[in-house]
């Protein structure tokens, strides 16, 4: 399924990379006038609802409790022999953390171009990261031991959960009451990627057997990649150069698997391949547009 996304998401750019070239071609065509093309920024901030699908995927993944193994030395006393051997053991632990709520707060920065009616730009996305502070410094684990039956016991550290998300999607949309109106309606579609961020709350060990190679999950961020489909609907009011808007919409996104240290997460049941990461959203946005190079030659004659 994986393929398939992938395979779509690159026939989606090269169409709109067609698209876009026929669209914005050279004068002489006859396509556009130059001079009309107009450049655009804004900045936004939207409330992110998550579906249940994304919401347990987050938790699921985040506050997942694993294993650590651990290989202890032995030593046992028959008589006068006294032998030393290995005892590989796999110690879990009880851990209290608040869970993510299904929301969370988008930021976006975008930068376009807008020719007559028509639309493009790039939304580039992000959020303030989101934590689930530990609850103490270190937990205990335990674990009997495979050769032995002994009960064994460490602790081990915790940290704080966290995750964030970071992306962008190109854009297309059309202003359905014309150019320059000051109230317009602006649908939009677009596509790109996303990727989430996230920070477990310890060390894991990483692996089935030692035959397998056994690693250790470090303290840091493990990502993992996303296509995305992304569509809108603006309400736009128009003051000169500056745009307030309020819109809403759905992206759709579907992550690939989470690796942590080269390894599927969790590394007991591997994960389907397309996670959903799937939000609605309602925000608003503020927008400064620049003036075509013929505005400006119209006030200069003035």
């Amino acid at each position: 399924m994986k393929t398939k996304i992938t395979s779509f998401s690159w026939l989606a750019l090269l169409c709109a990379a067609l698209f876009a070239s026929s669209a914005f071609a050279d004068t002489e065509s006859g396509f556009y006038e130059k001079e009309h093309i107009r450049g655009f920024v804004s900045i936004g901030a939207d409330y992110r609802g998550m579906f249940s699908e994304f919401q347990n995927y987050v938790n699921k993944t985040a506050f997942y409790n694993g294993s650590h193994y651990e290989v202890y030395t032995v030593t046992e006393r028959s008589g006068d022999t006294v032998t030393t051997k290995a005892d590989p053991t796999w110690l879990r632990g009880p851990m209290s953390y608040e869970t993510f709520d299904d929301y969370y707060f988008g930021l976006h920065v975008n930068i376009g171009a807008q020719y007559k009616q028509f639309l493009t730009w790039f939304d580039i996305n992000f959020m303030p990261t989101q934590i689930s502070e530990r609850p103490s410094k270190t937990y205990e684990a335990s674990g009997v031991g495979d050769s032995t039956g002994r009960v064994h016991t460490a602790n081990y550290p915790l940290y704080d959960v966290r995750w964030f998300t970071y992306g962008a999607d190109w854009m297309f949309g059309w202003k359905l009451f014309g150019e320059n109106t000051f109230i317009n309606l602006i649908p939009a579609v677009g596509f790109g990627f996303n990727l989430i961020n996230i920070h477990m709350a310890s060390n894991f060990s990483v692996g089935h057997t030692e035959d397998d190679g056994i690693t250790t999950a470090r303290d840091r961020y493990y990502s993992t990649f996303a296509s995305t489909f992304n569509s809108e609907l603006e309400l736009r009011l128009e003051f000169g150069p500056i745009a307030i808007g309020g819109y809403g919409g759905y992206r759709c996104v579907r992550y690939n698997e989470l690796e942590l240290e080269d390894r599927l997460h969790p590394h007991e049941t591997a994960y389907d391949t397309d996670n959903v990461g799937d939000t609605w959203f309602l925000g608003v946005r503020l927008t400064w547009i620049f003036r075509s190079d013929w505005q400006v030659k119209q006030q200069n004659k003035l």
